[in-house]
């Protein structure tokens, strides 16, 4: 049974799948710090979720994924076996544009009361870095770059670089970027600087980037970390944390 009348709601998207069908199935979840206080199921049907999904991709530049804090648009339907549901119908972006924002503001500000900031750009770097760490992954656009303006300098130099493969997008993406830099860590009397290099790509690619312990990681490195994220409009918080 639909109970009458609709709702908008706020919730963080716990769980997100997309069935053979085309329906999108979630589990939405209400936190308060750490402690979760409420969850729901919540049902996407493939018609309204074909609009929904590129509609908010295009506007928000984020993929519709777990993790994301939402404002939806809801019917509440019951059914004696699998009880609740929340039919979403509509979904307002600029919620989410906003909740990103200010979580990205929090941790640059959390940063900053821990006096950790700007730890990294505080440490010397050589006239010529020619020993290079390098952090990226071997068939990045960026990397290929990289290599090859090292290369083919037009100073002639000689630089040495050995590459610290990791994910540079998706969820182990800052799982295995800190990974990187503390194999780094182990062979840290061979280098000079650490490079961490992604090509261009959508902001939802970028977003990794904006995570509280990489750039913690980043700050406390005790080399210099010079990063190239993106294109050059693009400014996560890695990069304002790198030494350059």
């Amino acid at each position: 049974h639909a109970i009458k009348g609709n709702a908008w709601a706020i919730a963080a998207i716990r769980e997100l799948k997309e069935n053979r069908s085309g329906h999108c199935y979630l589990e939405l979840i209400e936190r308060e710090g750490s402690t979760t206080m409420a969850r729901n199921r919540a049902i996407i049907w493939s018609y309204t979720y074909r609009m929904l999904k590129p509609y908010f991709e295009s506007v928000t530049g984020q993929l519709f994924t777990h993790g994301l804090k939402v404002l939806v648009n809801v019917n509440v339907e019951y059914h004696p076996v699998y009880g609740l549901s929340l039919i979403i119908n509509d979904i307002e972006p600029a919620y989410t544009i906003g909740e990103m924002a200010l979580q990205r503001k929090e941790i640059i500000e959390k940063l900053k009361a821990e006096k950790v900031f700007n730890m990294n750009k505080e440490l010397p770097l050589p006239l010529v870095p020619q020993n290079i760490a390098v952090i990226s992954s071997k068939t990045a656009a960026g990397y290929q770059d990289f290599i090859s303006h090292l290369n083919n300098n037009d100073h002639g130099i000689k630089f040495y670089s050995c590459l610290f493969e990791a994910y540079m997008q998706g969820d182990d993406a800052v799982h295995s970027v800190i990974n990187a830099l503390e194999r780094i860590f182990q062979y840290e009397g061979l280098f000079d600087v650490v490079a961490i290099i992604r090509g261009g790509g959508a902001t939802a690619d970028l977003s990794c980037f904006d995570n509280y312990d990489l750039a913690l990681n980043v700050t406390q490195f005790p080399l210099p970390v010079i990063t190239g994220i993106g294109h050059e409009k693009d400014e996560t918080i890695i990069d304002l944390v790198a030494h350059t």
